[in-house]
């Protein structure tokens, strides 16, 4: 029983692996959803300097 609960306490520094893991995550969530992504930040920009422009 000690051995589970020290090895559920363990704060080890993050591994490259999960750390390359993540990065092909969010890579290919950007990947899938690019299109939608290109439009979101296009309209936001559109938002902005409309309002930029009234003030």
């Amino acid at each position: 029983m000690t051995h589970v609960k020290a090895f559920l306490e363990d704060e080890r520094g993050i591994t490259t692996v999960e750390i390359i893991l993540i990065l092909v995550t969010l890579i290919s969530l950007v990947i899938i959803f690019k299109k939608q992504l290109t439009t979101l930040v296009n309209n936001i920009f559109k938002k902005i300097v409309s309002q930029s422009n009234s003030i």
